[in-house]
């Protein structure tokens, strides 16, 4: 037997023995209890087990690399999971669940399929992400077909002749565009991703620095989709008059280290051209082999190869981008009434972000189209080759977020907002000082087992208005920082989160590699984040705090670079 065969094998046991004890433990200790009024809740609900089935699915998909097998696995413990008291699987007249003794079988796949693929698939916002994904992937196509994709990339290459001129490129692209994550994670990706295939930019690195910069600038920015988001969770009636939603979020950002430090180590890694842990290899094999992918795994390998029209120009791909920024911004702030009367700051936090990005999207896809139309660069029959291949691209991504969403679905229904609020409240009077350290641990924890910061927003935010109100201000806005920060460190950092999809399929970089690459880095600015919340919950002043994190962090990171740090422009040279 082969290494790879064992090593496959291997996977595979542990993954069924991960999958039995998961499933087997809870009815050793648990005993089936009615819902209230009636209806259906699992034995296990509000309890630990109901965040196990997003654990064992990260776990999994991490060890084993293969993300649709684990997150499945998750799914179906997530199920079995609801179904372990008597059988849900009969509903009544208004679609609730029923309690009724059973066959747990048709429980498990009863929620499995009804509360979890089908309510994924029919939730309006989820499919309003679906879309623009294809949309942009069509739109990726298109610039392709034409050549404006490939004059583009000729165009950089003349101009940007860097590594470091690439990798800093891309994120001055991303401050033009920082209204929303989704939308600057495939944007980006697809624009920059000819520039950094030219300097030998792995597409791991490549990954990185889409999803680094996409979730912490949107959370820095006072007009994007998230500081609406935020302000929508702090509820009105807070004790202290002066703060509402919107100033409370401008207030935190100074306290915000996780999203700050995060832009300062990119510039770190990018300035003293350095790398380590697992992207240090993926960096030197593409700068000295030229092997953007290191791994075996390359999804996108065969979709880059596409005949390209040689009459393409620079422009061809410019103004779609152009189009396709203004086209959405204009629909958000649409969506949020601002042809009605609403201010521009306003609109912005009133915007359904789905709606908003699919209506831009259409619009530009039309505009786009009758622009190559104009240009002579595509005719009526391409189209008809254009959208499946679109459509494909998308295919990879578009799979992975259903599974997530259903695994979101899956832990929602054991209630595991209920447990993280009873963990939270519990300790909270005894840990005044330290508690937004606590607050930022328990909001990346959420959202590193659900997959998303605005979920853990949700959960959090509420509950640290219910803390922090009656005491201290200043402390009220250093625990929404910690709470906004530990939800960007586990969206970013978790396989399931959609963010991190995106960012993968922007950088058409196998999705599990991408989250392997960068926990070191996003660990790295967590526990140095960690460290600052404990030592502002007692210093309390941005004017301090700010200034020495940045400072303390530059020195770690030069330090790191001593210990640990490999520079591949050094190995070329040498070589």
């Amino acid at each position: 037997m082969t290494k790879l065969a064992k090593l496959s094998r291997w996977r595979l046991m542990l993954a069924a023995a991960i999958t039995i004890v998961a499933c087997a433990v809870p009815s050793f200790i648990h005993a089936a209890e009615e819902g209230a009024a009636g209806g259906y809740a699992s034995p296990l609900y509000g309890t630990f087990w109901s965040l196990v089935p997003a654990l064992v699915a990260i776990v999994l998909a991490l060890i084993t690399k293969e993300v649709f097998s684990s997150l499945f696995l998750g799914v179906l413990i997530g199920g079995i999971f609801y179904a372990s008291g008597p059988n849900p699987g009969v509903f009544d007249d208004a679609g609730e669940a029923v309690w009724q003794s059973g066959n747990a079988f048709s429980g498990t796949i009863n929620h499995i399929v009804r509360d979890g693929f089908l309510a994924a698939l029919t939730d309006g916002w989820n499919m309003g992400i679906v879309i623009f994904l294809i949309i942009l992937g069509i739109i990726v196509i298109l610039m392709s077909k034409v050549g404006g994709a490939e004059a583009f990339g000729n165009w950089a290459s003349k101009h940007v002749k860097t590594r470091v001129g690439a990798q800093l490129a891309l994120m001055v692209f991303h401050l033009f565009i920082f209204i929303d994550d989704y939308f600057a994670c495939l944007t980006v990706g697809n624009v920059m991703r000819p520039i950094t295939d030219r300097q030998n930019v792995s597409r791991a690195k490549l990954a990185y620095l889409i999803d680094a910069t996409a979730a912490p600038i949107c959370i820095l920015a006072p007009i994007s989709t998230w500081a609406a988001a935020v302000a929508s969770y702090i509820p009105e009636e807070e004790a202290y008059a002066d703060i509402n939603g919107f100033t409370m979020f401008i207030k935190a950002i100074p306290y915000n280290f996780y999203a700050i430090l995060t832009i300062i180590m990119i510039l770190c890694l990018i300035l003293l051209k350095f790398d380590f842990g697992p992207m240090a290899k993926h960096e030197r094999n593409a700068l000295l082999n030229g092997d953007l992918y290191t791994t075996p795994e390359r999804p996108y390998k065969d979709f880059e190869k596409e005949e390209v029209n040689t009459r393409g120009r620079v422009y061809d791909m410019v103004v779609p981008i152009v189009v396709l920024i203004i086209s959405c911004v204009i629909a958000l702030i649409y969506t949020g009434g601002f042809f009605d009367g609403e201010s521009f700051v306003s609109a912005f936090g009133n915007a359904d972000a789905a709606l908003g990005l699919v209506i831009g999207g259409l619009v530009s896809t039309i505009i786009i189209i009758l622009y190559y139309f104009c240009r002579r660069l595509i005719k009526i029959r391409d189209l008809t080759d254009v959208i499946p291949k679109g459509v494909g691209a998308m295919a990879s991504p578009v799979l992975i977020l259903t599974f997530a969403w259903t695994l979101k679905n899956m832990t929602d229904s054991l209630g595991s907002t209920d447990f993280v609020t009873a963990v939270m409240e519990g300790p909270a009077n005894s840990l005044v000082n330290i508690l937004p350290a606590v607050v930022f641990i328990i909001s990346a924890a959420i959202a590193f087992a659900t997959g998303t910061s605005w979920g853990t927003y949700g959960i959090m935010v509420p509950i640290v208005c219910a803390v922090f109100a009656a005491g201290n201000e200043q402390l009220f806005v250093i625990g929404i920082a910690a709470c906004l920060a530990g939800g960007v460190f586990g969206d970013h950092s978790s396989p399931i989160s959609d963010t991190t999809i995106m960012a993968s399929a922007g950088a058409q970089s196998d999705h599990i590699n991408h989250v392997r690459t960068q926990l070191p880095y996003a660990t790295t600015v967590a526990i140095f984040s960690f460290v600052m919340f404990i030592i502002a919950g007692y210093v309390q002043s941005a004017a301090i705090m700010l200034p020495a994190a940045v400072i303390l962090f530059v020195i770690l990171m030069f330090a790191i670079r001593k210990l640990f740090g490999t520079s591949v422009a050094d190995e070329k040279r040498a070589a």
